[in-house]
């Protein structure tokens, strides 16, 4: 525990990158296979299953400082984060703790996790049901104090993460597999497709990620991504229209779409299964030769056109759709990539030639027209005409356009040069701040989660909620000002007088009967902050239903 959680202060305390990779590698250069095994699941931002309820880490650290829970409360609002409250509160030692990593997790935090579905099954409505809960939840604060005491101040943080999920180290995965190869030797874009899809933290398994010759057992295993850079300024002066292609840039889920061994598997890109929850691709998916890999969107489908991603987010809420579900929203897979073709893997090979194969496969065929798909592609010989069509996006329901190059390969993650995305310019208003809460991580205890309301007539709806586009600046000084005018507290959320203006952005739109404004918007951030505003000279909800007259939105 010592030294993983002291891994986690170098990373924390460096905003250099080099600084980062050279910590995680002398971690993993003097780690245990079994440590490493887990600090490396960690790191990728994996989390055990289930965490800890917050009543429970409460309740210990209350009684572990002898306070008042009310008084942990209101420091706990204050701080911001209940891991760093719960660890600066607590009784524990000045003496670091030198037990490995997996030992505690396998001897203590894990089984002490798993006691909790315990006091979950047991909180009925019942008067036993609650006295149940009530002697299970003391029996884990117990034991959660008693590991407490057993760590210094930083292990202590570190557990209280681990036990919450929310354990955020500040490093993208490339940092952490870049980390490891330089560590094992193991090629960096090997180690990455050795890491994708589902896999256990044990000994063996590491054991076998860093060995110089891997042997992949599970016909499941997805390829690495690859990701998109937006479309640089003044790229179309330097590059000619004509070397790339161009497709629709939708609004869905990114996929890998497997078919071998005689099976199908349906994997995300945040590389979860999803298995069962879109049986009509799998179903129609037997159709495809076996050793086949394809890279596509889902997206909810209708009248040949996609419905609003709210509609995809029901299907992905369930596990196994009823048939009603299905019935409501249909869903197709549009493939435009081709990974694995006869069981060879294409990555290498060009665009242009990755394309002619995903032609070849039998998509769009009279078995599987409904439901998988190939993608259309647009070739332009001048770019003022690729961003003719761009700009027609959200007539065709999409977020703009991807382009590509002809003789690009498949790389692994978000590289320059081989794929662009290039979105329609976003919507924006004039919306008031309203209410706010404070944020995690790097904004523990200050105000930076903020929600803002437009005017109908002569009252002011919340609208939409954001937390990105201001400078750290910026956000103190809004902190402050919260802090000196808040009106009203509803837990943690607290009420501000209609003062401050802010321009936001968003990408799409769409009629919502679960909003108070009737309107759902999607990926909301603040664009800048209209000091130039009265709150009387905001936007208001018909200016947004003006712009959802003209996207031609439908109700579906």
């Amino acid at each position: 525990m010592r030294a993983f959680a002291r891994l986690y202060q170098r990373i924390d305390e460096t905003t250099k990158t080099n600084d980062k990779v050279s910590a995680i590698r002398e971690y993993f250069a003097g780690a245990s296979n079994a440590d490493a095994a887990y600090a490396i699941y960690f790191l990728l931002g994996n989390k055990l299953k289930p965490s800890l309820p917050t009543r429970i880490i409460r309740q210990a650290a209350a009684s572990s400082a002898e306070i008042p829970d009310w008084l942990f409360e209101e420091t706990y609002q204050w701080v911001g984060d209940l891991a760093e409250t719960a660890a600066a509160m607590a009784k524990g030692t000045s003496v670091s703790c030198d037990e490995p990593l997996h030992r505690i997790l396998l001897d203590s935090l894990i089984p002490l996790l798993q006691s909790t579905a315990g006091s979950k099954r047991a909180s009925g409505k019942s008067s036993s049901g609650t006295l149940k809960r009530q002697e299970l939840d003391a029996a884990v604060a117990s034991k959660l104090i008693e590991f407490w005491s057993r760590y210094d101040l930083l292990e202590r943080f570190v557990f209280n993460k681990l036990l919450t999920g929310n354990l955020r180290v500040g490093v993208s995965t490339k940092l952490v597999t870049k980390a490891l190869s330089q560590c094992s030797g193991v090629p960096l874009d090997e180690l990455t497709h050795r890491l994708m899809g589902e896999w256990e933290p044990t000994e063996a398994f590491f054991k076998q990620l860093i060995a110089p010759e891997y042997a992949e057992d599970s016909p499941a295993k997805p390829y690495p991504f690859c990701l998109a850079h937006p479309l640089p300024d003044g790229h179309a002066r330097e590059h000619s229209a004509s070397d790339y292609f161009a497709e629709w840039k939708w609004d869905g889920i990114r996929a890998q779409l497997v078919r071998r061994s005689g099976q199908t598997f349906l994997w995300s890109r945040g590389e979860e299964l999803l298995e069962g929850r879109f049986p009509e691709i799998e179903s129609a998916a037997q159709g495809l030769p076996d050793g086949s890999v394809l890279d596509g969107e889902i997206l909810a489908y209708r009248d040949e056109s996609p419905m609003p991603f709210t509609f995809l987010q029901r299907r992905i809420q369930r596990k196994k759709p009823s048939p009603k579900m299905m019935q409501e929203v249909p869903v197709v897979f549009v493939a435009f990539d081709v990974l694995e073709h006869a069981s060879q893997d294409v990555r290498g090979e060009s665009c242009e030639k990755r394309r002619k194969l995903l032609e070849s496969l039998p998509l769009g065929t009279p078995a599987n027209a409904m439901t998988l798909r190939r993608s259309e592609v647009f070739e332009f010989d001048e770019w003022a005409k690729m961003f003719q069509l761009r700009d027609k996006a959200r007539e065709y329901g999409a977020e703009g356009l991807m382009l590509k190059h002809r003789l690009g390969l498949y790389e692994v993650g978000r590289v320059t040069g081989t794929w662009w995305k290039s979105k329609v310019t976003p919507y924006t208003v004039d919306a008031v701040l309203v209410y706010a809460q404070r944020g995690h991580g790097r904004r523990a205890g200050m105000f930076s989660d903020y929600t803002f309301a437009l005017w109908d007539e002569d009252r002011l709806v919340p609208f939409a909620k954001a937390y990105s586009g201001l400078t750290d600046e910026e956000i103190a000084k809004v902190d402050r000002w919260i802090k000196e005018h808040t009106t009203q507290r509803f837990g943690p959320v607290h009420e501000v007088p209609a003062e401050i203006v802010m321009e936001l952005a968003f990408e799409n739109l769409q009629v919502s009967s679960r909003h108070k404004s009737g309107i759902a918007v999607r990926f909301p951030r603040i664009l800048r902050w209209r000091h130039d505003k009265n709150p009387k000279d905001a936007d208001g909800l018909e200016q947004i239903k003006e712009m959802l007259r003209q996207q031609g939105n439908r109700t579906f």
